[in-house]
């Protein structure tokens, strides 16, 4: 049974943020499909469905360009501070909020590839990701964070180390993380 909702809570940590997404785009593609239906612009379905796809697009597009704007970035940041104080949408809007920015935008969290030593009796280094060496916050001393993601999936887990079981690694970090996400199976530039 412990094993059944440990799997089943990696699963809901995988399904959530892309369900959140891939709703939020149902739901501008509904909105727009249907200004077109109900307005009678376009009689055709079809003309409608492309009309929608390209508005619902076009609109995400926009709010990059936005964000990206002085004005508007202040606006978006004043926001993202509301959202995250508010009372229970902190709890679902921060963490995916995090998730996003660690594999995509100007954030990205997992940019420093190494090698760490996660068995030294037998001498087993795994492919991870420093995310943290100042651990003095949570009173650690001398030892560094490591994300260390699963193949084939967009989970992983964070192991403590020393600093001296961690070894830099001279290489692109998405093509670090496609590696190991593909299992070391992706040929590595």
């Amino acid at each position: 049974m412990k094993k059944f909702i440990t799997y089943f809570v990696q699963g809901l940590i995988l399904f959530i943020p892309v369900a959140i997404t891939l709703a939020i785009l149902f739901w501008l593609f509904n909105f727009f499909s249907g200004i077109f239906s109900f307005f009678g612009i376009v009689g055709n379905p079809i003309i409608n469905t492309v009309l929608g796809m390209l508005i619902t697009l076009g609109v995400i597009t926009a709010l990059g360009v936005l964000a990206s704007s002085y004005v508007f970035s202040n606006f978006f940041s004043f926001m993202e501070d509301k959202l995250e104080h508010a009372p229970f949408i902190r709890h679902i809007y921060s963490p995916i909020k995090d998730f996003t920015n660690a594999f995509m935008g100007n954030k990205k969290k997992f940019n420093k590839p190494v090698l760490v030593i996660t068995n030294p009796q037998a001498n087993v280094e795994e492919l991870g990701f420093l995310t943290c060496d100042d651990l003095a916050h949570l009173h650690i001393k001398d030892k560094v964070a490591v994300y260390l993601p699963y193949s084939y999936s967009l989970s992983g887990r964070l192991v403590i180390v020393p600093k001296e079981q961690i070894k830099p690694l001279d290489a692109d970090p998405g093509e670090a993380m496609k590696f190991v996400v593909s299992g070391g199976v992706t040929d590595a530039d």
